[in-house]
């Protein structure tokens, strides 16, 4: 009887150090998916602090990212009309341009052809409103038939279309060809700026060939640059036109600010929105292209917020750990919103209430961490 007793002692006694060396060796145990249990003592010695939503008035700011950028008319490739030889240019990246100012020269054959055309059909114009005159009064007098007016009449409109067809081929190439004379005919001709700016690109070297689609150089008007912002969709019904953006150059710590003028109507594969504001202050120093990370401001509003520490990021997706039972939590991803002074906006599934206690607010990070651990070791 006695052996049995002393057994018994021992079984219940490697029981309790078993319960106990478990307690110790494990402050944060897992439960399968997307659940941690943590025991009374564990989440003392963890830090671990429960709390709720609550409403707090936080003001609006959606951070974007974005870059500089030009309107159209203030970006201009240069291209050689009819192509030709590039016979000469001065041009390099960074230079300062003026409207009006010659950019290059360029020579083809055809020039010469297409000036002769055009000299030879206007004379030819001529020619024939005379001998329609002609054709016209000896109509009148019954000296010849209708048909020869009416041809005379088709020949000489026929060669006006041709002389306005050639003449706009010239204005094409920078030639008045109101002002152009037999002595005069060029085998080159200048291609002018349309607009102040910069040269951005130069594509082409003295000698060669030139296709007409080929872009030679091109042109940026930096006067009027706005910033281009990428907004993604939940976001745009809180984006208006006139609302105040604050961005900062990648390269800089200088804030600069503009305001919304424009806001996209199509939503990109990735799921996002163009969104343009001009800049308050126009700077020349500044270049298309150079990327940004901005703020826009939407107001303050009251909304269901929890501090920012509360708020992970997992697998790209924004999540908080919540109180499902007793010393069980479960992560649940959440949409967050306007973020200021350390609290951020959520918005959580239908199943959470707003007014629920048991919403891990302090040391959430642990509750992660310890859920990732045990899915690498599974």
């Amino acid at each position: 009887m006695k052996s049995l007793f002393t057994i018994a002692f021992f079984v219940v006694l490697a029981s309790c150090g078993s319960d106990a060396t478990r307690e110790n060796s494990n402050p944060l145990e897992e439960l399968s998916g997307d659940s941690v249990f943590v025991s009374p003592q564990q989440q003392k010695a963890s830090g671990i602090q429960l709390g709720k939503i609550e409403m707090r008035s936080l003001s609006g700011g959606i951070p974007v990212t974005g870059m500089l950028d030009v309107p159209p008319q203030n970006l201009v490739n240069i291209t050689a009309p009819l192509g030709g030889f590039l016979r000469s240019t001065s041009l390099l990246q960074g230079m300062r341009i003026t409207k009006g100012q010659v950019l290059a020269v360029i020579e083809n054959p055809e020039y010469i052809q297409l000036q002769q055309d055009f000299l030879d059909t206007r004379s030819q114009v001529t020619y024939l409103e005379q001998e329609y005159q002609r054709q016209e009064k000896l109509s009148v007098e019954n000296v010849n038939s209708q048909k020869t007016l009416q041809r005379s009449l088709a020949d000489l409109e026929s060669m006006k279309a041709r002389r306005s067809g050639l003449a706009a081929k010239l204005r094409m190439l920078g030639l008045d060809p109101d002002q152009l004379k037999p002595e005069e005919i060029r085998s080159t001709i200048e291609l002018r700026s349309t607009i102040n700016g910069f040269v951005t690109r130069v594509n082409s070297a003295v000698g060669a060939f030139i296709d007409p689609t080929e872009v030679m150089f091109t042109i940026v008007d930096t006067d009027h640059l706005h910033a281009e912002l990428t907004c993604f969709e939940r976001d745009i019904p809180r984006i208006h036109i006139g609302q105040k953006v604050r961005f900062q150059l990648a390269h800089e710590a200088t804030e600069r600010t503009a305001s919304i003028f424009l806001v996209g109507r199509e939503i990109t594969r990735d799921r996002t929105v163009r969104v343009h504001a001009h800049l308050d202050k126009e700077d020349r120093d500044l270049m298309p292209g150079m990327f940004l990370k901005a703020i826009i401001q939407t107001g303050s509003a009251n909304v269901p917020s929890l501090p920012e520490e509360a708020v992970l990021n997992f697998e790209d997706k924004e999540v908080i750990f919540v109180q499902a039972g007793e010393s069980v939590y479960r992560m649940v991803e959440v949409t967050t919103g306007m973020r200021e002074n350390g609290f951020v906006e959520v918005i959580v599934p239908s199943d959470i209430k707003p007014e629920q206690d048991g919403i891990v607010i302090r040391n959430a990070y642990k509750l992660l961490s310890k859920l990732k651990s045990s899915e690498g070791e599974e």
